[in-house]
């Protein structure tokens, strides 16, 4: 168990009498956290908080305390040398260091055993433990059951390669001794449905090429292209005029859009104030579809510059 202590420890008393067989006791309401004394005990009864009941007195015992829920407490009776016996209600609880503490402390490890920088630690058998010196540079620790303290420093021997074959993607044959070996500029062939994500494809052989085209309908008298209609046909349906905005710091160079007029109203294709368009319509940098279910292709040449093509007037 992992011994904790506390130097706030506040003491108190049993609320009840217990026996010399129980294994809980409950302290005086709201006193079980002042004992304690900020100590946490972790679940499983694996840590122990040493008090005495009856301090002091021919009927002191020592009990380990193990696990607690509130002003109750699991403990473990008869401990330094003391008997487990009949406490009465009311009899004192308090937080003791123990003879058996000083011997844990006196035993234990000692940081003095470590006498130089990187010594590490090391078991020789159960509950022995002595000092291994640190190894050289560029040494490794390395079990050793020959040694005495199962371990030592040694230099990692030094490996080679004896033999490389070529394989997918690599020219060059068998190499034993010296040679080259090469990767392989070569064409990727992908079976049955693939998904490339940011890849680029130079010179590209596309076999029955399909293309699926997106849509975006509108139904207001006003509508500003925004960037998801790349790509798409915005089809605009109102029985009164339209006007259509191709806004600004929105498209990059060869990104299109697609509009189609499916309703009475007439579609005005207009600048936002800032962009420049062009067309063959009457007013080259307004067009208007022609008539209802014309249709026209908006794109961007440059920063903020558009052509517009298509059945216009």
């Amino acid at each position: 168990m992992t011994r904790l202590y506390s130097s706030i420890s506040v003491e108190t008393i049993l609320s009840a009498a217990i026996t010399s067989s129980q294994t809980s006791m409950v302290v005086a309401t709201g006193t079980g956290s002042a004992l304690l004394g900020g100590v946490v005990l972790a679940a499983g009864n694996v840590d122990q908080f040493t008090v005495a009941l009856d301090p002091d007195t021919v009927n002191e015992e020592i009990v380990f305390i193990t696990g607690n829920s509130g002003d109750t407490f699991t403990i473990v009776r008869g401990r330094a040398g003391t008997t487990a016996i009949t406490h009465a209600s009311g009899a004192t609880v308090r937080h003791v260091l123990t003879s058996n503490d000083l011997d844990y402390f006196n035993t234990a490890v000692q940081p003095s055993t470590l006498t130089a920088k990187g010594d590490t630690y090391v078991a020789t058998g159960s509950a022995a433990v002595t000092r291994l010196a640190a190894g050289s540079d560029g040494q490794v620790l390395t079990a050793d059951s020959t040694q005495t303290k199962g371990l030592k420093w040694a230099t990692p021997s030094a490996g080679s390669v004896t033999s490389v074959t070529a394989g997918t993607g690599l020219s060059g044959g068998t190499i034993t001794t010296s040679g080259t070996i090469a990767i392989d500029s070569t064409v990727a062939t992908l079976a049955g449905t693939q998904t490339l994500t940011n890849k680029t494809l130079t010179s590209p052989t596309i076999n029955t090429p399909k293309t699926t085209i997106g849509f975006n309908a509108q139904t207001g008298t006003t509508y500003s292209l925004i960037l998801t209609d790349q790509d798409k046909l915005v089809t605009l349906d109102n029985a009164s005029a339209i006007t259509l905005t191709v806004p600004n710091g929105i498209f990059s160079a060869g990104q299109q859009i697609n509009v189609q007029a499916i309703g009475a109203g007439q579609v005005t294709i207009q600048s936002d104030g800032t962009t420049v368009l062009t067309s063959t319509g009457a007013t080259s940098t307004a067009p208007k579809l022609r008539a209802q279910y014309s249709a026209a292709t908006i794109i961007c040449t440059s920063s903020n510059n558009f052509t517009v093509i298509g059945d216009l007037s």
